[in-house]
């Protein structure tokens, strides 16, 4: 009753939703693609899946979007190599996580995750029957984790996150989180205080437990390494060149980039500009913002020079997959999605590479790394455009200040990392053993 309970509140949003997502989907092309997998669960069926033949575990990840999706290398590395046999399914629930997966991962079956009605989420584990579930940092969807229990299958949550805003809203209907919390098997969250979060709210002690955040294990710190370089040459970068990039941008955060490099670039005549937007839709729209202003444009895509006559040309990012390689080229980074009310982006990347990183106030979705950074000298917030331009100023002029941000960010990030290796031994003790076919 509880699950059909949920498919009419589901269907009721749907209804209520129905004119914006057409609209969307006719302006920019998104939720066109995997209705099928989304709305009945027709994900292809597992060859096995039945239980005849040779048995071959299967584990399935769920990752919602490219964050996400680019955060599990690690682990998929770290788990094939471990277990080779494994066949590993990636779900995901946007079209372009299901792009970016594709490309980055050909090993690993890519569907799209089934909606939360009942008979998807049975459907698609009736066709997968997985040997473990896995969901990426917190996807609480009741019907589909009632669905996995119900159906004898582990469930396991790694690098788990519970924002105090999220913590908040879920202690409103604690009783509802704490049963779907107990039908889990594992529970490996990034920190303690994460940790303590879940268990207030539910989740079993003996069952949590903190194995770090697996996105310092994925980074390169490497600025030499081939991707990176690969950038430097299309973007005809020289060795003197100091690069500012503003990075998973949102507007009007682009606009205010280049307000800066407009006000500095007489000063600091070897600064080049990287722009690199957070979603694809605003691609073309950056790229005309550029040239309305004057700028000559080198796009990524493209690979030749728009508009004006300049020798140093503003360079704009417009691929997918690729910024974290870009953040090998920044002397000074700035992470977008937090001069905005999204809530930040992954400025671990670019403090890998020792960049001097800043970022706007609004970064609650990173609040502990941004805790971590701040304390350690190892960034810097800025809270206006204004104030970025004058920021940057400084960096440019104190060299050394850059350089010890940087090299301060960059031993942070590698004292953080071997969380993948305590996230994979947890999946391994989960995984059921294969019981042997006749």
């Amino acid at each position: 009753m509880f699950g059909w309970i949920l498919n009419a509140v589901y269907l009721g949003l749907l209804a209520v939703l129905s004119p914006v997502l057409v609209w969307q989907s006719w302006r920019t092309g998104k939720y066109r693609k995997g209705w099928s997998e989304k709305f009945l669960g027709r994900l292809p069926v597992r060859e096995n899946a039945s239980g005849s033949g040779p048995a071959v575990p299967c584990v399935w990840f769920h990752a919602v979007s490219v964050g996400e999706v680019l955060l599990l290398g690690p682990v998929l590395k770290r788990l094939g190599a471990e277990r080779p046999e494994i066949e590993v399914w990636l779900s995901v629930t946007t079209q372009t996580g299901h792009d970016v997966a594709r490309d980055k991962y050909p090993e690993c079956r890519v569907v799209y995750f089934p909606l939360d009605f009942t008979w998807a989420v049975s459907n698609a584990i009736t066709r997968v029957r997985p040997s473990l579930v896995v969901l990426v940092e917190l996807e609480l969807w009741p019907n589909f984790i009632r669905s996995v229990d119900r159906a004898g299958i582990p469930l396991v949550l790694i690098n788990g996150r519970m924002s105090e805003r999220s913590f908040r809203g879920y202690r409103r209907i604690r009783p509802l989180i704490a049963s779907i919390l107990r039908r889990f098997s594992r529970l490996g969250m990034q920190s303690e205080e994460y940790r303590a979060r879940l268990v207030e709210l539910g989740a079993p002690p003996e069952r949590t437990e903190v194995t770090g955040s697996v996105k310092f294990d994925g980074l390169e710190s490497d600025r030499a390494n081939p991707k990176t370089a690969a950038l430097r040459a299309a973007f005809g970068l020289r060795e003197n060149d100091r690069v500012l990039i503003a990075g998973s941008t949102q507007a009007p955060e682009e606009e205010l980039a280049l307000n800066t490099f407009a006000a500095l670039r007489t000063e600091f005549p070897d600064l080049r500009l990287i722009l690199v937007p957070r979603h694809k839709e605003r691609f073309d729209e950056v790229a005309r913002l550029v040239l309305s202003r004057g700028f000559s444009l080198l796009r990524r895509s493209a690979g030749t020079v728009e508009g004006g006559s300049d020798r140093s040309p503003v360079l704009l990012l417009d691929t997918l997959g690729e910024l974290g390689a870009c953040w090998g080229l920044a002397d000074i980074a700035f992470v977008g999605g937090s001069l905005t009310n999204r809530g930040g982006q992954n400025m671990m990347e670019p403090s890998a590479y020792g960049a001097a990183v800043l970022f706007g106030p609004n970064t609650q979705n990173f609040r502990q790394v941004v805790e971590l950074l701040l304390s350690n000298s190892a960034a810097e917030v800025v809270h206006s455009g204004d104030e970025l331009t004058a920021t940057v100023q400084r960096l440019l002029t104190d060299t050394a200040l850059a350089r010890h941000r940087g090299e301060a960010a960059r031993n942070l990030v590698l004292a953080q990392q071997g969380a993948t290796d305590r996230t994979v031994r947890m999946l391994l003790e989960a995984l059921p053993v294969a019981k042997p076919t006749r």
